[in-house]
C-alpha cells in the first residue's frame, strides 16, 4: 500500500474545532495559566487546517498528516514532527528552533523565513499506527527526511542538521546555513545562491548542477562531494577576494594610522588611505577604529570587528559587510549603495544625515542594498536613503525613521513599530502599515 495512503488510513482526523481547542489549551499552559495542557497530535490527520500563528512549542506531532496545513508564522520551538508529513504545508516565517523533524517530508513546503535553528532533520523512523488497534505499528520506515523543491529561501538553518537529508531542487537562496551538517545529503540542483555556508559540512554531498553563486563558502567542508556542473561564480571562500593587502603601497597598520591622522587633523596630516577592492578580512584592530571618510568601494569586510567604528561620510559602494559587527558606528552619510550587509549587526548605529560644509545635508545612503536579516535595533536611520533596498526579515525595532526612505525597498518579515513607520516614506503597494 502506498505510504502516504497508509498514512492517512491509520492517523486520526480532527477537526478545526478539536484542533483550535488544543491549541488554545496548550498556549494556556505554556503560559502557565489555568486549564492548560500540552497538545498531542501524534498520529492524528491535521490536514489542512489552519494552525498559523499559533503557539505550539513543545507540541507533540510524530508521526502526524500535515499535508498542506497552514503554519505560517506559528512558534514550534522543541516541538515533535518525527516521521511527520508537512508536504505543501505552509511554514513561511514559523519558528522552529531545535525541533525534532526526523524522518519529516517536507516536499513543496514553504518555510520561507522560517527559524530552523539547531532543528533536527537527520534520518528517521517513520511510523504509522494501526487505525484498529492503536497500540500497534502498522508500518516502519527508516528513511531520510525529505525536503525536494522545498522552498527555504531567507530561512535560518544555522547549527541545523540535515546529513542524509533529500532536498534536490530546494531553494535555500540566501538562508543563514553556518555550521550546518549537510553531509551526504542530496542537494542535486539545489538553489543555494547568496547562502551563508560558513563551517558548514558538506562532505560527501550530491552537489551536482547546485547553484552557489555568491555564497559564502568560508570554512566550508567539500570533501568527497560530488560538484559535477556546480555554479560557485562569485563565491565567498577562504581564498583572498578581490585586492590582497600585499598589494598595497604599505602595509595595512600604517596606511591606517595614517588616515586616522589624516581625519583627526582634517587633512593636515597623514594621508588618506583608499582601499578600494582589498580584501580586509584578516586585518584586526578596527573595532573603534578613525575611518572617517574611508575609500573602500567593493572591499571585503566580511564577519570583521567595527564595533564603535568612527565611518562616517565613507565610500563604501558594493563593499561585503556581511556578517559585520558595527554596533554603535558612526555611519553618518555613509555610502553604502549595493552594499552586501545581510546578517549585519548595526545596533545602535548613526545613519543620520552629515552636516558638510555649506551647512549642507549629507544622507546616507543604501540604494538597492542587501541587508536582509541585519539587525537595526536603536539605529538612528533619519533621512536615510534606502529605496529599492532587500531588508527582507531585518529588524527595525526602535529605529527612528523620520524621512527615511523605503521606497521599491524588499520589506517581507521586517520588524518595526508603527509610531517610528508613520514618519517614514514607504511605497504602499508593497508593504502595509496597517498589518505591521
Amino acid at each position: 500500500m502506498d505510504r502516504d495512503k497508509t498514512r492517512r488510513l491509520s492517523c486520526t482526523k480532527l477537526s478545526e474545532e478539536q484542533v483550535a481547542a488544543a491549541a488554545a489549551r496548550h498556549e494556556l499552559l505554556y503560559s502557565g495559566r489555568a486549564g492548560g495542557a500540552r497538545a498531542v497530535f501524534a498520529f492524528c490527520d491535521l490536514s489542512g487546517l489552519d494552525l498559523s500563528a499559533r503557539n505550539l512549542a513543545d507540541a507533540d506531532f510524530t508521526g502526524a498528516d500535515l499535508e498542506e496545513t497552514n503554519l505560517a508564522g506559528a512558534r514550534l520551538d522543541s516541538a515533535s514532527f518525527f516521521g511527520a508529513s508537512l508536504k505543501r504545508a505552509n511554514l513561511a516565517g514559523a519558528s522552529l528552533r531545535r525541533a525534532d523533524m526526523r524522518g519529516t517530508s517536507l516536499r513543496g513546503a514553504n518555510l520561507i523565513g522560517a527559524d530552523l535553528y539547531e532543528a533536527d532533520l537527520r534520518e528517521g523512523e517513520s511510523t504509522e499506527r494501526d487505525s484498529s488497534r492503536p497500540q500497534n505499528i502498522l508500518q516502519h520506515h527508516i528513511g531520510p527526511s525529505e525536503l525536494p523543491s522545498a522552498l527555504l529561501a531567507s530561512a535560518n538553518l544555522e547549527r541545523a542538521k540535515l546529513s542524509g537529508a533529500i532536498a534536490m531542487q530546494a531553494d535555500f537562496t540566501g538562508a543563514m546555513m553556518r555550521d550546518c551538517k549537510l553531509s551526504r545529503a542530496n542537494l542535486r540542483r539545489a538553489k543555494l545562491t547568496g547562502a551563508n555556508l560558513e563551517n558548514a559540512d558538506l562532505r560527501g554531498c550530491d552537489l551536482a548542477g547546485a547553484d552557489l553563486t555568491g555564497a559564502i563558502l568560508v570554512g566550508t567542508k567539500f570533501d568527497f562531494a560530488s560538484l559535477d556542473g556546480t555554479a560557485v561564480s562569485g563565491a565567498l571562500t577562504d581564498a583572498p577576494a578581490g585586492r590582497a593587502l600585499s598589494e598595497l603601497p604599505d602595509t595595512i597598520e600604517v596606511m591606517l594610522a595614517a588616515h586616522s591622522r589624516w581625519a583627526e587633523t582634517a587633512g593636515r596630516e597623514g594621508q588618506a588611505a583608499d582601499l578600494s577592492g582589498v580584501d580586509l578580512r584578516s586585518v584586526k584592530g578596527l573595532a573603534h577604529g578613525v575611518l572617517t571618510a574611508l575609500i573602500a568601494p567593493g572591499a571585503v569586510f566580511y564577519g570583521l570587528d567595527l564595533t564603535g567604528a568612527r565611518l562616517q561620510g565613507a565610500m563604501l559602494e558594493g563593499a561585503d559587510l556581511r556578517g559585520a559587527r558595527l554596533t554603535g558606528a558612526d555611519l553618518r552619510g555613509v555610502n553604502l549603495r549595493n552594499a552586501k550587509l545581510a546578517n549585519a549587526e548595526l545596533r545602535d548605529v548613526n545613519l543620520g544625515p552629515l552636516l558638510i560644509a555649506n551647512e549642507r545635508l549629507l544622507p546616507a545612503r543604501l540604494e538597492r542594498a542587501d541587508a536582509r536579516y541585519a539587525d537595526f535595533r536603536g539605529a538612528d536611520m533619519r533621512q536615510t536613503i534606502l529605496t529599492e533596498a532587500d531588508l527582507a526579515y531585518a529588524n527595525l525595532t526602535g529605529a527612528r525613521l523620520r524621512a527615511a526612505d523605503f521606497r521599491g525597498a524588499m520589506l517581507q518579515g521586517i520588524k518595526l513599530s508603527l509610531d517610528a513607520a508613520v514618519e517614514a516614506v514607504f511605497d504602499e503597494t508593497r508593504f502595509d502599515l496597517a498589518a505591521s
